[in-house]
């Protein structure tokens, strides 16, 4: 017969189980994406691309405590939401990338780009990476295996990691990042409708609502309806990891066996 400390420590276990999410900061993830739907597309929807990697402090604060807002008030049925993780990485001419954060990088970079591509659902891949970015905020970026099960995801994406398809999805990621026009100088870097907002990231909505020419306006569009074709006050004080602080750069090489970070 179990003790009770055993008990009490089972009760514990499956209570942490059935905690669907974390609860950031301002948000709690579960309540955000219980009832989301992307299943209708609207012909008018905004391109939201966010180019970013995953062990940079600003991108992780921008996608856990800003980025969640497209799940609130109906945005997310006029916006296409992109993730691309690279970054500031760089293409070696043997196909190798570096990254700008060391190997933890490289591994997280490739093992999102997997979950874009298994779970294409942007509801699906971006619990994933939601889970990994607030980790990374925590200074917990090691546990990030446990996001598989957090947000409800298999884990066919190491299967894709470790075959060395993630690398060549990375790879992609890396030439339409250095096809970015005007370059890209730092991350995270966000672009609606080929417009980069450059430092004034976090005031993503308003860019988005007024890039809207759609008639199914959002809740979360209401504040901006009545001034929708003038331009956004910018406000550009967020900060960037920026292109030429990338020193701490490291070789990712294809079909590299996970290890811990």
């Amino acid at each position: 017969m179990a003790s009770a400390r055993q008990l009490l420590s089972l009760i514990l276990l499956i209570s942490t189980l059935l905690t669907f999410f974390f609860t950031s900061p301002s948000h709690s993830s579960s309540d955000v994406f219980s009832g989301v739907s992307v299943s209708s597309v609207d012909p008018n929807r905004v391109t939201l691309s966010v180019y970013y990697e995953t062990l940079c402090p600003y991108c992780s604060n921008f996608i856990v405590r800003d980025l969640l807002k497209i799940f609130e008030n109906g945005l997310i049925s006029i916006v296409n939401l992109r993730m691309i993780p690279w970054g500031n990485a760089v293409l070696r001419p043997d196909k190798t990338f570096q990254c700008q954060h060391g190997p933890a990088e490289c591994v997280l970079n490739t093992v999102e780009a997997c979950v874009i591509n298994i779970y294409p659902r942007v509801d699906m891949h971006f619990r994933f990476i939601y889970c990994v970015e607030y980790l990374a905020l925590e200074g917990k970026q090691a546990e990030w295996a446990s996001c598989f099960d957090r947000s409800q995801l298999g884990k066919v994406p190491i299967d894709c990691y470790t075959s060395g398809y993630g690398n060549q999805l990375e790879l992609k990621y890396g030439e339409e990042t250095a096809l970015l026009n005007p370059p890209h100088t730092g991350v995270p870097w966000v672009v609606v409708n080929d417009q980069p907002l450059k430092e004034d990231y976090n005031n993503f909505v308003a860019y988005v609502c007024r890039a809207y020419r759609g008639g199914n306006v959002p809740e979360a569009c209401r504040p901006f309806q009545l001034s929708i074709n003038s331009t956004v006050e910018e406000n550009p004080i967020n900060p960037l990891c920026y292109v030429n602080e990338a020193k701490n750069f490291t070789t990712s090489s294809p079909g590299k066996k996970i290890t811990n970070l």
